[in-house]
């Protein structure tokens, strides 16, 4: 099952979400403004998968949503639905 890291104040996070719902695609969200250990599992995942995350930080984004599968850290869930 995907993990996904985001918040329910960002509207990507929100799409993620209501797509993998219409495709069932079975999916943990973790709100990461729900509280700081949810954060810090984020921040984990930014600080140790850089080759996922380094375009981003240079152009300002969050990295959110952030799906984990495995050991698989992306942030294109679009792409991933197009995959399946």
């Amino acid at each position: 099952m995907i993990t996904i890291y985001g918040s329910e104040m960002c509207p990507d996070c929100r799409n993620c979400k209501i797509n993998f719902d219409k495709y069932h695609i079975e999916y943990e969200f973790i709100d990461i403004n729900e509280s700081l250990k949810n954060l810090k599992k984020f921040l984990y995942y930014r600080d140790h998968y850089k080759d996922v995350f380094d375009r981003l930080i240079q152009i300002g984004d969050i990295g959110l949503p952030c799906l984990v599968d495995g050991e698989n850290v992306f942030t294109d869930w679009e792409t991933y639905l197009r995959n399946l």
